[in-house]
């Protein structure tokens, strides 16, 4: 039984699609986009459908752009030699919120995940290899995710590298910052124990 109008029903459905929202958040994304005015309601859907139209990949990075180089990519201040590989746009916005890393980024688009069907031909490794063919690369950072799926790619990439004069890193694991002995698994601290530096 239906308890919305269709037009309403059908809102909410398109919200429930999104990643990580059930269905009372959808129902309540769905009322408030109702709640607003029409003017603010046509922005919101005029917004969705411009980024859909006009947000692209860069043609370097492949990191999204609103068409030609990316804001990183066109940076002069940027180290061209050194590459972070990430699995999402999203891990370029993450590795850029510690103002840590001042080279370019490698955006995959992906992981290599048998499970899911994805293999190293359904994501953006092939550019990465021409990229670092041209050889003015110096250094690979692997960022992907410590899981399964992330290791596998890395591992992947870093065997694909190893044909060229290029040093290929990973991002270090281990305890966080704030976080406790006690709480940690096995592995994060055979992981920490394996990559302890000097103090």
């Amino acid at each position: 039984m239906e308890y919305f109008p269709a037009p309403l029903e059908k809102l909410v459905e398109q919200f429930a699609r999104l990643p990580g929202i059930g269905g009372k958040s959808a129902q309540r994304l769905a009322f408030f986009v109702l709640g607003l005015p029409e003017t603010e309601a046509r922005e919101f859907a005029d917004a969705i459908v411009d980024a859909k139209k006009n947000v692209t990949c860069c043609p370097v990075c492949q990191n999204f752009t609103a068409g030609g180089l990316c804001p990183i990519c066109s940076s002069p201040r940027r180290d061209a030699s050194v590459i972070c590989v990430v699995a999402d746009p999203r891990d370029v916005a993450a590795m850029e919120r510690s103002r840590e890393y001042n080279g370019q980024y490698h955006v995959l688009h992906g992981v290599i995940s048998p499970m899911n069907h994805v293999g190293p031909d359904d994501i953006a490794i092939k550019s990465l290899v021409s990229r670092v063919a041209k050889g003015d690369v110096k250094e690979v950072i692997m960022a992907t995710n410590p899981d399964t799926e992330g290791e596998a790619t890395a591992m992947y990439i870093a065997r694909l590298l190893k044909n060229f004069d290029v040093r290929v890193t990973r991002l270090a694991y281990g305890i966080p910052v704030g976080g406790h002995l006690e709480f940690a698994d096995d592995a994060t601290l055979m992981r920490a124990l394996e990559g302890r530096q000097d103090i």
